[in-house]
């Protein structure tokens, strides 16, 4: 569920109970678009997460440690001049909607007390983090909004902070029954519709909800309800829901989280859910994978864009190098022709455009029409003909070697792209970026937002139904160091004739069962992996080698056996 405005009335008075009086320790900026502040307060340092991202906007108390850049961003230096040694003084919604303010207080550059407002504020992809100073101007923002980009509010340092334009609905905090009526009454459609346009702070899911609880229907119709106890009902449920916090996370049937909720949500008690005795705990749960898979997403656009690119690149290459491969099959009747002209230009003029003459090749010698260029003589024709002949097998060595070269970067170029589909976290992701750098397909990062040395990656790890431990190569790096550090005589596998993870069985050789099981967790990370029975190649480790020169991955390997299994789909 989004961060709504009714939900973010719970999240304000969770983070003014847990931040209120609080110090300001550190303040960083691990992405462009989310802080994250220490604050220590009651005995204890938490750390406050504010995030302007479109997808996962949100604010919340979190123990996930995150790699900051090696120069921060301009908005962290200032936030740490500022406001580091500052006391929170609040934390509080503004008018029932998207939007968070943090009070701080501290000295400014003369010793003077002042207070800032730090404002967060949640609208999908206009979300942004504004710092405001005591005079209700910008210092700075996460996001600059100039008039290029928004014709409705700027926000850039200097000018003075306008909040979002009003919507004019009813802040749930001020429901009455006879307001609500006269909001709804004349209106159509869906009831949970009409609730979310009256009313502000509600998303589909949390209007949806509410009416259920009045009706008993999350789809009832505005033409099949009494509307006039329906609006007491509601008015009831927003006097009552604000005291009646029960933080949880919502997990379907493959056990992924599916929403997060700051109250028991009674239409929807068919998901397993699990309770938490926070909402930023709750929080913290349901965005740990998301976000994480969210960023990685943004961050690997470019290098997606790059081997798309360059796989269509080498296609139309591969296409045309095999029609120039084509084209040189006739190199032999060019020859013929030269030879055949040579032994009869007794019977050639000049000005024939085709002449024919006996071919001594054939049995028999029969007749043959040879076409010929008008405007030559016969020793010209013939040496045309022969220069024909060396060219076209001048292409044909030349387009083989070509296309034995394209079909290589090809099969290395859709490897990466499995490779890349593969990345779950930063360091796989960064050592893929670092190894196209390397081979010139993706410029090297000069962006002032390097991140710091990260850990390297690790392989994923299954266990197999005997119990088995399988390791499986996330990205070519991994692939080699995974091959060539495993023991000469444990057991290698990988997706036959096509790009896929490398895959080692620890330990002496497997059973049946665990080999079969490696072998469709071989076929799962390989391009065969939405396919079936793809065939997968089983060998021992001392059989693989690699070729000297070999771009990273590559490897050849001998004494092989061939399995034709389904990729493992509970993974």
């Amino acid at each position: 569920m989004p961060m709504d405005g009714f939900t973010l009335g719970f999240v304000a008075r969770e983070l003014d109970r847990l931040l209120a009086g609080g110090r300001i320790d550190r303040v960083a900026q691990p992405e462009r678009d989310e802080l994250i502040l220490t604050v220590r307060n009651g005995g204890r340092n938490m750390l406050l997460l504010l995030s302007a991202s479109a997808d996962c906007a949100r604010a919340h108390i979190t123990d996930v440690k995150k790699n900051n850049p090696l120069e921060p961003p301009a908005l962290c230096m200032l936030l740490r001049k500022r406001i580091v040694g500052g006391r929170v003084t609040g934390v509080t919604q503004i008018d029932c909607d998207r939007i968070l303010e943090i009070g701080i207080e501290h000295r400014d550059e003369l010793g003077d007390l002042t207070c800032d407002r730090l404002v967060c504020e949640f609208m999908g992809r206009h979300s942004n983090l504004i710092l405001v100073d005591q005079q209700g101007r910008i210092a700075d923002s996460a996001r600059r909004v100039n008039e290029t980009m928004s014709s409705v509010r700027e926000v850039l340092p200097g000018l003075r902070y306008e909040r979002p334009p009003a919507h004019g609905k009813i802040p749930f905090d001020s429901v009455t029954e006879p307001v609500l009526f006269q909001a709804m009454s004349g209106q159509g459609g869906a009831l949970r519709s009409v609730i979310a346009r009256c009313v502000s702070g509600m998303s589909a899911v949390t209007a949806a909800e509410l009416a259920y609880r009045a009706t008993g229907n999350e789809d009832a119709h505005m033409d099949e309800i009494h509307l006039e106890s329906v609006c007491a009902s509601l008015a009831e449920q927003f006097r009552r829901l604000p005291e009646s916090a029960a933080p949880g996370v919502l997990y379907g049937e493959d056990g992924a989280p599916v929403d997060v909720n700051a109250f028991v949500y009674e239409s929807r008690r068919a998901l397993q859910r699990k309770d938490f005795s926070t909402l930023s705990e709750a929080l913290d749960e349901y965005y740990r994978a998301k976000d994480q898979t969210e960023r990685i997403r943004q961050k690997s656009q470019n290098i997606h864009r790059v081997l798309k690119n360059n796989i269509e690149r080498c296609r139309k290459k591969l296409a045309l190098q095999n029609d120039a491969l084509q084209g040189a099959a006739r190199m032999d009747e060019y020859r013929r022709y030269g030879e055949l002209i040579t032994a009869s230009q007794h019977l050639i003029r000049k000005g024939m455009k085709v002449c024919a003459l006996p071919d001594y090749y054939a049995e028999g010698m029969p007749m043959v029409d040879v076409p010929l260029d008008e405007k030559l003589s016969p020793a010209q024709n013939a040496q045309r003909y022969f220069k024909l002949y060396q060219k076209a097998r001048s292409a044909k060595s030349l387009a083989a070697e070509q296309i034995q070269k394209t079909g290589e970067e090809l099969y290395y170029l859709e490897g990466q792209m499995e490779n890349l589909e593969k990345c779950e976290d930063e360091p796989s992701l960064a050592e893929l970026r670092a190894e196209l750098e390397k081979l010139g397909y993706v410029s090297a990062s000069r962006s002032r937002k390097q991140i710091k040395q990260l850990p390297p990656s690790v392989p994923m790890k299954f266990t197999s139904p005997a119990g088995r431990v399988i390791l499986v190569g996330k990205n070519n790096l991994q692939n080699d160091k995974l091959t060539f550090t495993a023991e000469p005589g444990e057991t290698w596998l990988h997706a036959k004739d096509m790009p896929g993870s490398h895959v080692i069985i620890p330990g002496d050789a497997p059973d049946d069962e665990t080999l079969l099981f490696a072998a469709r967790v071989a076929a799962k990370y390989s391009k065969g992996g939405t396919g079936s029975h793809v065939p997968v190649d089983y060998t021992l480790r001392k059989y693989v080698k690699k070729p000297s020169g070999a771009k990273p991955g590559f490897v050849i390997y001998t004494h092989q056996r061939t399995l034709y299994v389904d990729p493992i789909t509970e993974v």
